[in-house]
């Protein structure tokens, strides 16, 4: 992966609030925002279940139609 490339990907994490750029120099240093990733998880957790159990209720009436 390119620098640039590295690059914009920090750049996106940034404008989401998930990483922290501090730069000293020529040295940038990243820090992740654990809890908003925590938040994201959640979120994909509850949607997650949603779809798992509308999937298998469709498998299920597909199976059963056979």
């Amino acid at each position: 992966m390119s620098l640039p490339a590295v690059s914009k990907h920090i750049r996106v994490l940034e404008r989401a609030g998930l990483v922290e750029r501090t730069i000293e120099g020529r040295v940038h240093r990243c820090a992740l925002d654990a809890e908003k990733l925590r938040d994201a998880a959640a979120w994909l957790d509850h949607y997650r279940t949603f779809w798992d159990n509308t999937l298998a209720a469709l498998a299920a009436f597909a199976e059963r139609s056979k």
